[in-house]
């Protein structure tokens, strides 16, 4: 048994998952496998994932849906496979700094009054580094009322702990806003999570992803809030911020970019 299993979506990104692995294999902290499902990919990632699977037989484990089904529906089933104590989540066009398993981990296993711990991240493109992310170190329930706040993708859990609410909840409605979710779940169960306030993680976003967020995106964000209020027993009176997705959908683009980017530090 491993001490971490690593749980990856892969839809499409053939051309980032070799440089997206290579940096959880020049992890300092070696006692990790990878659990890889293809979300019905019609690129090369499940070839480009195959090959890695041959090469490290005892390190990758490869799953496979025959039709996109969606990032919860496929963590869901990462998740069935995982026998370690701790699980890392890791998206296929990203990188970890080589020192991030081992902080994590640490953290966990020295402060065991936190379930989940995740981390700041850097943003970048084929340019570079455009801008950053920086989440709040102790996160109140208050906090989840403009923001999800927790890096997801830099996530390391207790095994315990999210097996205990059933991992991610599958619902269209809950489309992009999955990991939002599955923070109301944990902290209703009574679970509370920290973030590292050191950049461990990057993540590839293009400068103009902001201004292609539909409409759709924003009900899903809506609906999540609406649900996740009630949840955290967050009071009536802050009842306002569940409308905050569908409120900024409506600003012009100009004004939504420049609150967007204040936001990149």
């Amino acid at each position: 048994m491993y001490k971490i299993d690593i749980i990856m979506g892969v839809y499409n990104c053939s051309n980032y998952l070799s440089n997206c692995i290579n940096s959880l294999l020049n992890q300092t902290f070696n006692d990790w496998r990878l659990i890889i499902c293809d979300d019905g990919s019609i690129d090369d990632t499940y070839k480009v994932a195959l090959q890695y699977e041959k090469k490290y037989k005892d390190r990758i484990l490869l799953l496979k849906n025959e039709k996109n089904m969606g990032l919860n529906f496929t963590l869901n089933k990462c998740l069935k496979m995982v026998t370690a104590p701790y699980v890392a989540r890791m998206d296929a066009d990203d990188f970890s700094s080589v020192d991030r398993l081992q902080k994590e981990l640490n953290f966990l296993e020295s402060n065991l009054q936190y379930a989940f711990v995740s981390s700041n991240a850097t943003l970048f493109d084929d340019t570079g580094v455009w801008g950053s992310l920086l989440y709040v170190e102790k996160p109140s329930k208050l906090d989840f009322l403009k923001i999800s706040p927790f890096c997801h993708a830099a996530m390391m859990i207790r095994t315990s702990a999210i097996k205990s609410v059933n991992g991610y909840t599958v619902d269209k409605k809950l489309i992009r806003v999955e990991d939002y979710h599955l923070w109301f779940k944990l902290y209703a169960a009574g679970y509370k999570g920290y973030n590292i306030q050191e950049f461990l993680y990057s993540i590839r976003d293009d400068r103009d992803s902001a201004s292609r967020r539909n409409w759709q995106n924003r009900k899903n964000e809506y609906y999540v809030r609406k649900i996740g209020f009630k949840m955290l027993r967050i009071p009536w009176y802050f009842g306002c911020y569940k409308y905050r997705p569908l409120l900024l959908g409506l600003l012009p683009s100009r004004v939504y970019l420049f609150l967007h980017k204040k936001r990149l530090k």
